[in-house]
């Protein structure tokens, strides 16, 4: 999953860029408002962590912003201001959820799990798919009841593809949701990640868009 993390707070930032990183996640950290506004315009994110007291564009007029755009990204705000009007003011302009600074990454990293949860309209902690079970929140991967080991990238890519089950993602998406936008990779290594799972997993779970992209395949199609 490929994150937008809007902070100016630098020391904060990186930890929490950090923590989510650890957490599976694609992080891309912005540290001003306009700067969030221009990407959020021309990239794909599946989550956005949003501080209010941002330099250049505050944080509720981006979100304001973003959801008269009809942008529906789930955003979580991430704010020092604890007073119940400000998280008033927050959830009406648009936020998803609501995060007082200090928090725990842990809880942090849970509320983004519900998130993301809402977004693909499921219910259940556990993503499945025929036989497979995703567990998001353990990093953990069963195929007919059977735990089977990943790396952190094969579990990352894996989780994108089954939360969109039925829905074919591009190379490009697949790609940022693995490294966002900082980090080199060869040309290949999607398809040697795709390989591996489908080692794992048999063949006909991931199906090959040529051109394209991949998709994961539900039992009816």
């Amino acid at each position: 999953m490929r994150l937008l993390l809007v902070e100016d707070d630098t020391l904060l930032g990186d930890g929490v860029s950090a923590g989510l990183r650890h957490e599976g996640y694609a992080v891309d950290w912005l540290t001003d408002g306009e700067s969030a506004w221009s990407a959020l315009q021309s990239e794909h994110f599946d989550l956005m962590v949003l501080d209010l007291g941002l330099p250049r564009l505050p944080g509720l007029e981006l979100l304001t912003r973003l959801r008269a755009k009809g942008l529906t990204l789930p955003v979580l705000v991430l704010t020092a201001r604890d007073a119940v009007e400000d998280r008033v003011r927050g959830l009406d302009s648009g936020a998803d959820d609501y995060l007082t600074k200090p928090f725990d990454l842990d809880e942090l990293a849970a509320r983004l799990r519900v998130l993301s949860r809402r977004n693909a309209g499921r219910a259940a902690p556990l993503i499945r798919l025929g036989d497979i079970a995703l567990d998001p929140a353990a990093h953990t991967l069963t195929v007919g009841g059977q735990a089977v080991e990943t790396s952190s990238r094969e579990f990352a890519l894996l989780h994108m593809l089954l939360e969109h089950a039925g829905e074919v993602l591009t190379r490009r998406r697949l790609e940022e949701a693995l490294y966002g936008w900082n980090m080199e990779t060869e040309s290949n290594t999607l398809e040697v990640y795709i390989h591996r799972l489908r080692r794992k997993l048999g063949s006909a779970v991931i199906r090959t868009v040529r051109g394209v992209g991949y998709m994961a395949v539900r039992d009816s199609e």
